[in-house]
């Protein structure tokens, strides 16, 4: 009789691989992914009950530098190089920027374009499957943080979802689509030149 050792490790690997979970898939996305580009829709929801719908696109490149370009209802862009935060209002013909410093590493973008230490900056847990979604729960061990937690949700080690609610009640839900690891992203994706004839605030 032929021995099932091969077969049988096999599949019990892929079965180990099929059912990881959240956190397994969050540090394999860190692992893996050094850049990456998706689309998004945006829903924020304050106590009153009240929604604003959002929608648009980003990137990012570790260790912080990403694009977080909001396109609909309104025309809003951040962009970091990783040094310094552009953030530019279209509508109110504005451009605010900032250093970017170490406030990363305490916020819900570290989970995307951070170094990946990110347990040194959150404590993990796993709530376990949400509609099919592998869900870790990210608490900041900062006390001053402006959040009290995120929880990212992830398919096949990539997001899927990421939901942060801050210390005033208000929820923000992001799903992703079209989630690309690691693609050619295009020069300058993470500079930013103001526009001319607009009021830059800060640096």
């Amino acid at each position: 009789m032929k021995s099932l050792s091969i077969p049988l490790l096999t599949l019990a690997l892929w079965c180990n691989a099929a059912t990881a979970g959240g956190i397994d898939q969050l540090k394999s996305f860190l692992a893996e992914t050094k850049s990456a580009k998706a689309s998004f829709s945006q829903v924020v929801a304050g106590k009153s009950g009240k929604k604003q719908e959002s929608s648009g696109s980003m990137a990012f490149s570790r260790p912080g530098k990403f694009r977080w370009s909001y396109e609909k209802p309104y025309q809003q862009l951040l962009v970091s190089d990783g040094v310094k935060l552009w953030s530019y209002d279209k509508d109110l013909e504005q451009v605010t920027i900032k250093k970017l410093g170490d406030a990363l590493g305490n916020t819900p973008a570290a989970f995307l374009a951070g170094s990946g230490d990110l347990e040194k900056n959150f404590t993990l847990s796993e709530p376990g499957k949400v509609e099919g979604v592998e869900v870790v729960d990210a608490v900041p061990k900062d006390k001053d943080s402006t959040f009290q937690r995120v929880r990212i949700g992830f398919v096949d080690k990539l997001p899927k979802m990421m939901e942060v609610r801050d210390n005033f009640g208000q929820v923000t839900t992001l799903l992703f689509t079209g989630f690309e690891r690691n693609p050619s992203l295009p020069a300058g994706t993470f500079t930013f030149v103001p526009p001319k004839g607009v009021d830059v605030v800060g640096e």
